[in-house]
């Protein structure tokens, strides 16, 4: 399977068709606390049970992330779809505690198949000279699904049972994607005849420690946590924020940033390839150290929705370039594993950033200083990102093929 030339191929377009699936069957979840109280589950239990999807993605992950490989992704990419139709009709029949529990972790599993299998094929067909504009291209499908279905499902709750009734009829859009991913299974295949066997297999112990001993790779990697603690913490406190300022749309700034980093990833990802990825990321990261400072002082709805539209560009940048970043510094047989390494990153930012901010404020911490943490936080990757410059992103190829040797 040689270097890849184009980035609209067919398989690609597939690619996204199933992303896209994968993330309407998570956005859709969107009322779930509210849901589980209506079915009486105790309060004390619903955060739990919310959070226990993601906690097993950020579990499994890990251990899965090592075994994935070109010759296995589309297989694996399937058993995840199917899983994921089983627990979506799963939640019409589950209303206790410990059925809840086993369905939120099996559906994490679900979820988290799907997707790293699907970062293990997509580094595959993305070229390298365009890897920033095809990862900007894969996070808007991760993207549109949270600003279609909410709508969508509000406008059909009137006239079905419950939510478990929308969780179900989301499998209507796995049938489609089952045809995709079979015949992408099929064509993928067929291109494997003259792949290379390092592509093939799972990658050895050594070329896993020297993969971790590199230092673009760990720089890249550490940039990716600090960044989506941040993200996080932004995503779960900004509504308690302005409600506590009685200033500000919290929904407002999430359509307007939302919009912002949908357009700058649709239209830019051409001009972000040809820049210089980590001295664009350093820029932008530095951008958003005042850019938290300031959220934590205004009180102007009309500042708060420019910024919300500055952080819609520094986030629709940064994010798509750093794992542009991570692709360049990785040899081709462990492209995947340091995407999906990546993407671990991002479930720890997501399960510490509201344990470890939500300790502030019940220590008494004021909401402003969290974007103080997040403005000091920035400045630390900003600092990693320098030394990310002088040490360079190419990947360790010479090294790698030593330790096969």
């Amino acid at each position: 399977m040689a270097e890849p030339q184009k980035l609209f191929t067919f398989e690609f377009v597939c690619l996204c068709c199933v992303s896209f699936f994968a993330f309407c069957n998570m956005s859709v979840f969107y009322s779930f606390f509210s849901y589980l109280g209506r079915i009486g589950i105790p309060e004390e239990w619903r955060g739990f049970l919310l959070g226990l999807e993601p906690m097993s993605a950020f579990a499994l992950r890990l251990a899965i992330i090592p075994m994935l490989h070109l010759g296995n992704a589309a297989g694996v990419m399937l058993i995840g779809l199917l899983m994921t139709i089983v627990a979506l009709c799963s939640y019409t029949w589950a209303v206790t505690i410990p059925s809840l529990i086993l369905l939120r972790i099996f559906h994490g599993a679900a979820f988290v198949l799907l997707v790293s299998a699907s970062m293990a094929l997509a580094v595959h067909l993305i070229p390298r000279e365009r890897s920033a504009q095809g990862f900007g291209i894969l996070s808007i499908t991760a993207l549109v699904p949270y600003a279609v279905m909410p709508p969508v499902t509000e406008a059909l709750l009137p006239y079905v049972k419950n939510e478990t009734m929308i969780y179900a009829g989301v499998t209507v859009l796995a049938v489609p994607g089952i045809i995709v991913l079979w015949v992408l299974r099929q064509r993928v295949t067929a291109l494997l005849g003259d792949v290379q066997a390092s592509l093939m297999r799972r990658p050895s112990l050594a070329e896993l420690r020297q993969n971790l001993q590199h230092p673009s790779v760990v720089l890249i990697l550490a940039v990716n946590l600090l960044l989506y603690l941040i993200y996080a913490m932004v995503f779960f406190f900004v509504k308690s924020y302005f409600k506590s300022i009685g200033v500000g749309d919290a929904g407002a700034f999430f359509i307007t940033s939302t919009l912002v980093m949908i357009a700058v990833r649709t239209l830019g990802g051409p001009l972000m390839d040809r820049a210089g990825k980590v001295k664009t990321i350093t820029w932008f990261a530095l951008f958003l150290v005042p850019w938290f400072l300031a959220f934590g002082q205004v009180r102007s709805t009309l500042v708060f929705t420019l910024l919300a539209a500055g952080y819609g560009l520094c986030i629709g940048i940064v994010l798509p370039l750093l794992n542009a970043a991570l692709f360049q510094a990785s040899p081709a047989q462990l492209r995947g594993l340091n995407t999906n390494l990546a993407l671990f990153m991002m479930d720890a930012g997501f399960f510490l950033s509201p344990y470890v901010f939500g300790m502030l404020l019940a220590g008494g911490w004021p909401f402003a200083s969290l974007f103080y943490i997040c403005s000091g936080l920035l400045a630390l990757a900003v600092c990693l990102l320098v030394a990310l410059g002088r040490q360079g992103i190419e990947a360790p190829v010479e090294a790698l093929s030593r330790v096969k040797q």
